[in-house]
C-alpha cells in the first residue's frame, strides 16, 4: 500500500532531554490514527515536526515522497492547539487568507461547516468563545482537500454535545484517500472514529496497531488500555 509519510528513526532532543526517541511510523492513506500520550509523551513534538515548525531533529522524514519542506506544507492541513489568529480580526479575514494562501481550499464547504456549527464568519474572535474557536478552525482545517489532516486536541474547549457534531462532521467530510491523524486526551469520547492507534511514552512508539486488532488481542476499549499503560 501507498506510504503518505515515512518516518525514519527522529529523535529530538530539547537540551539533555529527550522528546522523541528513535520514532519510526509508516503513515498510508485512508486512516484516522489516534496519536496518543500522556502530557510530555512527544506527541506535539511530532506534529510539529511534520508541520514544519521544529526543524532541528535526527533522522528523516518523507511526506508524499518528499522532504518536509514547501511541497509537505500544500498537502498537510494542520490544527494548531493552540488559535493562531488575533482577536481583532474577523472570520471572514481569515478565510480571505486561505483563499490566497491554499488552492485546495473549499470556501463552500467551510461556509457550509460554519452554518452548521452556528457561527457567523462576520464575528470577530474576541467575540468568539474558546469552543466557537476551535469549531471555526476545525472548519477550516477540514475544507482543504489535503492528503494528511493533522488535528492536535481539536475538541479540548467544546462541551459533550457539541463533540459529537464536531466528530460527525469530521466522519462525514473525511475522504478516503485522505488521512487523519489526531492528537487527544479525550480517548473515549473519540476512538470511535479511530481505526489505527500510536501509543507514545517518554518520546517512544509503544504501541502502533490498527484498532480491531487491538481489541480482539486484549478485550479492551482503546481508552481502557490506555489507562492501563499510562496509570
Amino acid at each position: 500500500m501507498e506510504v503518505l509519510a515515512k518516518i525514519d528513526n527522529v529523535t529530538k532532543l530539547y537540551g539533555k532531554k529527550v522528546a522523541l526517541s528513535n520514532v519510526n511510523l509508516e503513515i498510508r492513506p485512508g486512516e484516522i490514527i489516534g496519536l496518543l500520550g500522556p502530557n510530555g509523551s512527544g506527541k506535539t513534538t511530532l506534529i510539529k515536526i511534520l508541520n514544519s515548525v521544529l526543524a532541528d531533529y535526527e533522522g528523516s522524514i518523507t511526506i508524499d515522497g518528499q522532504p518536509i519542506g514547501v511541497h509537505s506544507k500544500s498537502v498537510i492541513s494542520y490544527l494548531p492547539d493552540e488559535p493562531y489568529f488575533e482577536n481583532w480580526q474577523k472570520g471572514t479575514d481569515v478565510l480571505e487568507i486561505f483563499i490566497d494562501m491554499y488552492e485546495d481550499f473549499d470556501y463552500d464547504r467551510c461556509i457550509n461547516l460554519l452554518k452548521r456549527f452556528n457561527i457567523d464568519p462576520a464575528m470577530r474572535f474576541k467575540s468568539m468563545s474558546k469552543g466557537m474557536k476551535e469549531k471555526f478552525l476545525l472548519a477550516l482545517v477540514m475544507s482543504r482537500r489535503a492528503k494528511i489532516v493533522v488535528l492536535d486536541e481539536p475538541i479540548g474547549g467544546v462541551d459533550p454535545a457539541a463533540r459529537e457534531i464536531i466528530l460527525d462532521t469530521i466522519l462525514e467530510n473525511y475522504d478516503e484517500n485522505q488521512t487523519i491523524i489526531m492528537s487527544t486526551h479525550l480517548i473515549a469520547d473519540i476512538e470511535r472514529i479511530f481505526n489505527r492507534v500510536v501509543f507514545l511514552k517518554d518520546g517512544m512508539v509503544v504501541l502502533d496497531d490498527d484498532v480491531e486488532s487491538v481489541r480482539m488481542r486484549t478485550g479492551k476499549s482503546v481508552d481502557e488500555l490506555f489507562r492501563e499503560e499510562f496509570r
